[in-house]
């Protein structure tokens, strides 16, 4: 499952992402999530590009409330908890070796009468997504899901299966990167809401659909 082998001799500024949990404070709300790179890798650790868009969304830059959001590879579910204490119906998704850890932070950060809110299911992009009816969400985020260059196909279908808006929080790093933006505007309408320079982390919306105006 790791996607990054786990490596005991860490570089410093890697040191956060193998503590064992990590604290925040978003949506008026105390978070504490558990990581586990050792065993899960990537998908269990927090990363720059869910922090900027939690804090993108808690600045009040979409309407949650009521709206069925979905979270695609939600790794320890940062941005779909926060989304739900924003006032969102949320399904948070990942494939099935991280549902144990996704399942026990949700558990621990979302208060007893907001758990009704939440859902945690298995998804890998490209398959089964019968399951996931088109239209069934109003909004799609992901955060720094733009990394496996394999991945791209099966997560352009899956974003075009949903059919639904999408903000994706990424870190520009590759010539691959570019790629997928480019196979992503030949199906969306995309264009950059917002731009951290301090974590070097872009936020991209994309439409329902292509058009000629703007979203």
């Amino acid at each position: 499952m790791a996607l990054v082998p786990y490596d005991e001799n860490v570089l410093p500024a890697l040191s956060k992402l193998h503590q064992a949990s990590t604290e925040f404070t978003l949506a008026n709300h105390r978070i504490r999530l558990s990581q586990d790179w050792k065993r899960l890798g990537v998908a269990a650790v927090v990363w720059d590009a869910a922090i900027v868009l939690c804090m993108y969304l808690e600045a009040g830059n979409v309407d949650l409330k009521g709206k069925r959001v979905i979270e695609l590879g939600a790794g320890t579910g940062l941005v779909g908890i926060v989304a739900a204490l924003l006032g969102a119906n949320v399904t948070i998704t990942d494939r099935a070796p991280a549902l144990e850890l996704l399942s026990a932070n949700v558990r621990e950060n979302v208060p007893p009468d907001q758990q009704g809110a939440m859902r945690v299911s298995e998804l890998t992009w490209g398959e089964n997504l019968e399951l996931y009816s088109p239209g069934s969400f109003d909004l799609i985020l992901g955060a720094d899901i733009v990394y496996l260059e394999e991945s791209f196909p099966a997560l352009l279908r899956t974003l075009e299966h949903l059919s639904a808006e999408v903000l994706l929080s990424c870190r520009i790093r590759y010539e691959r990167d570019e790629r997928f933006l480019m196979e992503l505007r030949q199906r969306f309408n995309v264009k950059e809401v917002y731009y951290d320079s301090q974590r070097d982390i872009h936020i991209y919306k994309a439409g329902k659909s292509r058009s000629s105006t703007e979203l």
